[in-house]
């Protein structure tokens, strides 16, 4: 009996185990330390290691590499290397926080698992990558805080899992794609705040049901009441520092809408009595050309008197300004 518990045991242990590191993975990481110049940050990228167990940065499922996070390196600079493409099972890709430069190479397109993308605060440059499109499985893309240009691609929204798209802090040109008045999937959060977009929302937008869209400090024109509807479950609405120009006494809200900001803009009309129905966190509509009595109620008066300042005849609290 003995000796069977001890065959027994002799024989699961010279069975490999279903964690330990895939061999082309492994071989795929080394590439790419050397890629970086065998970098003191990937020091525990040891050959003689699991790099599912003790590889910094690595996380496994069944021993195939599911995560891959580089971030906050500042000092790491170069290209995405290709071979980021031949981690066949690839989750997540996290390159933040570094001085890549470049674009995003084509190889990626191999990672047909890919689920979330996070390549912010790097200098990547050029127009964002239509073969992007390819990734279907994606849920999350950030790329803000680089130095991309041309415009805003139409092909997101062939883009069946895309629930956020992020491209803060570029230099991206041109209006909001009139193809995305229709979403092949559920309608993403938008963050396009400074970047460099101009002309008018295409009207096919009212349809669409945005939970966030953030897109201050661009140079936007015309309506933006599309954004708003009384039906909508939008939380976040972020369309300072724009030349937007639109009656607000029109605009209906939706009752989750919990972040506003229309601040610096050219919109008009007095504030609707709606506004004291909602339960906000974040309220501003300072520097625009609205009028008469701030309705008292509801989380309104919480709010700092500039943060409705620079009105053209707004009065009653907060601001000093008696009606």
């Amino acid at each position: 009996m003995k000796l069977l518990l001890c065959l027994s045991i002799f024989f699961i242990s010279s069975l490999p185990s279903s964690y330990s590191c895939n061999s082309k993975d492994k071989n795929t990481l080394l590439q790419i330390k050397k890629h970086f110049n065998n970098t003191e940050f990937l020091s525990s990228w040891d050959p003689q290691t699991d790099c599912c167990t003790s590889w910094t940065g690595i996380e496994c499922t069944n021993g195939r590499v599911t995560l891959f996070s580089m971030a906050n390196y500042r000092t790491l600079y170069g290209q995405i290397p290709d071979q980021i493409g031949d981690l066949l099972e690839l989750r997540t890709l996290e390159m933040s926080h570094m001085k890549l430069t470049g674009n995003i190479p084509r190889t990626i397109t191999k990672l047909k698992h890919l689920v979330f993308i996070f390549l912010r605060w790097n200098k990547l440059s050029g127009p964002i990558p239509d073969y992007i499109s390819e990734l279907k499985s994606v849920t999350f893309l950030d790329i803000s805080f680089n130095k991309f240009t041309g415009p805003i691609p139409g092909w997101l929204t062939q883009m069946p899992k895309l629930q956020t798209f992020q491209a803060d802090n570029n230099s991206l040109t041109g209006p909001v794609p009139n193809s995305f008045g229709s979403f092949v999937g559920s309608v993403p959060n938008l963050f396009l705040k400074n970047n460099k977009l101009s002309g008018k929302i295409p009207e096919s937008l009212s349809k669409m049901d945005f939970q966030a869209v953030v897109l201050k400090g661009n140079g936007f024109t015309g309506d933006g009441s599309m954004f708003f509807g009384g039906n909508k479950r939008t939380v976040q609405v972020d369309l300072s520092r724009n030349l937007f120009e639109f009656d607000l006494s029109k605009i209906k809200f939706g009752k989750s809408l919990a972040m506003l900001d229309l601040s610096h803009n050219r919109i008009f009309g007095t504030l609707p009595r709606e506004l004291t129905q909602l339960r906000l966190e974040r309220f501003n509509i300072s520097y625009n050309r609205l009028c008469g009595k701030i309705p008292r109620g509801g989380q309104l008066q919480t709010f700092k008197s500039y943060e409705f300042a620079e009105n053209r005849c707004l009065c009653g609290s907060p601001l000093k300004k008696a009606c």
